[in-house]
């Protein structure tokens, strides 16, 4: 295939750099999440200095994954002409049993500084692009020595600074979904149904206090693709041109290891952007679904010609809202964690609208992961359960739609570096009309992946 020729042309290039460039993989970062079994359940980068800083140091690391894919659908959506397409554009593409695109990152990450670390991801294949993208960079400073100032190093020892282009931290479902080739730390095999994922230009600050409370406030460009062209486009409830306006995140919570055998987390955040270009905070993820083809058009697919992306609906079994132009959400979140039982729960309001709509329109998402590692002290399996369900009001369209999935995952760290997971799905579409080819839908079946991360 395409993209697996060029990511194997990409493999010496990346193997040579990682041989030339002065560096051992095994040096440790300052306040940096691994790549790795290590880097499991967590989330903002703590406070805690436990790296010496010597001199600069360079990691380079990576991400591949690689999936078998069983899954069928079946929908009852009544059969549809649509110009240009020819034939029914709700017949769905049949499935059979087979691998699925491999995926790729390369991770480059730098301590430059005592404190300061620079952090670069690149996709080297992907389902929704074949050629290479940068996902995005950032510099994150937990001590600003250059300044020389007694009074703001006892400031940094409580504060984080994050500049760049980064993923966004709404919310805590990001730092466990699965992002392109790097899958190592999801449990199960795809992310929620609404995924909440985006690279933004902008910057962040966290407050840490070492009860356990954090607070962090952050404001970016709210665009996954920026632009310096003037806005033309006039805004349906305004009436007036299109502000690219920044949009603003925050977010609070409580962290703590409260004994030797039980964690408690509990945070809540926010995200607003009254006026965009194309916000993306519900689809900025440029690497695709890890259920490939369910519940996509024969006739869509036949008819699309495509120079960079594997297919049409590289977001199968998903859920975007479209709130490209104004957008409002909030999500809650529980982390308990009692030995090798681990509990991760999501709740999230959103509403928001796109440009040619006068009015709001909402989605709620709930989420419930119940994950089990063993055995005690190494945790290098796992079993696991998630209920996901979605309800909303699509694009001219009154009614509310539903979608749920139940799945059920086991897993095994064959090293902290290697990792292999079975995922058993079931995702239902309710309320959708029978014009859709959503109407009567379901896929359920079996995913095998294997993950390396390092």
């Amino acid at each position: 295939m395409k993209t697996s020729n060029k990511f194997l042309r990409q493999l010496p290039i990346t193997l040579l750099i990682t041989i030339s460039l002065p560096v051992m993989a095994q040096q440790e970062m300052q306040y940096f999440r691994p790549d790795s079994k290590d880097g499991l359940n967590i989330f903002e980068t703590t406070k805690n200095d436990t790296t010496a800083f010597k001199k600069v140091r360079v990691l380079v690391g990576g991400n591949f994954e690689m999936a078998f894919q069983g899954l069928r659908d079946q929908n009852s959506a009544i059969p549809l002409t649509e110009a240009p397409y020819k034939g029914n554009v709700n017949a769905l593409i049949p499935l059979t049993n087979g691998f699925a695109l491999p995926m790729a990152n390369l991770n480059i990450d730098a301590q430059l500084a005592d404190g300061i670390r620079v952090s670069l991801t690149s996709y080297l294949a992907s389902r929704h692009h074949e050629d290479t993208w940068v996902k995005g960079g950032y510099v994150q400073f937990d001590k600003l020595l250059f300044l020389n100032s007694n009074f703001i190093n006892n400031i940094m020892k409580s504060v984080t600074i994050k500049v760049g282009q980064f993923d966004v931290d709404y919310g805590d479902q990001h730092y466990q979904r699965s992002d392109g080739g790097n899958t190592i730390y999801n449990p199960f095999v795809e992310n929620y149904i609404m995924d909440e994922f985006a690279t933004e230009i902008g910057g962040e600050i966290y407050y840490h206090n070492k009860c356990g409370l954090f607070v962090m406030g952050g404001i970016t460009n709210g665009e996954l693709d920026p632009t310096v062209i003037a806005a033309s486009k006039i805004d349906s409830a305004t009436h007036q041109t299109n502000n690219y306006d920044p949009a603003f995140h925050g977010k609070i919570g409580y962290d703590k290891q409260i004994s030797s055998d039980f964690r408690l987390r509990i945070t809540a955040s926010g995200y607003t952007d009254q006026s965009a270009n194309s916000n993306t905070l519900f689809g900025g993820d440029r690497t695709g679904s890890h259920y490939y083809d369910v519940m996509s058009s024969q006739s869509i697919a036949n008819g699309t010609t495509l120079n960079d992306e594997n297919d049409y609906n590289a977001f199968s079994g998903r859920y975007n809202p479209g709130f490209t132009e104004e957008i409002q959400t909030f999500m809650g979140n529980l982390f308990l964690k009692y030995k090798g039982l681990q509990f991760f729960g999501t709740y999230e309001m959103a509403q928001g609208r796109e440009i040619t709509e006068v009015t709001d329109r909402k989605a709620t998402q709930y989420a419930a992961d119940l994950v089990y590692r063993f055995p005690a002290h190494k945790e290098n399996f796992w079993v696991g359960v998630r209920y996901n369900a979605l309800t909303a009001t699509m694009f001219g369209d009154p009614n509310v739609v539903t979608i749920q999935r139940e799945a059920a995952s086991v897993g095994w760290f064959i090293t902290k570096n290697i990792m292999m997971k079975a995922e058993y799905v079931n995702q239902v579409y309710l309320n959708y009309p029978n014009t859709n080819i959503l109407n009567g839908g379901r896929f359920d079946g079996y995913m095998l992946e294997a993950s390396i991360g390092f």
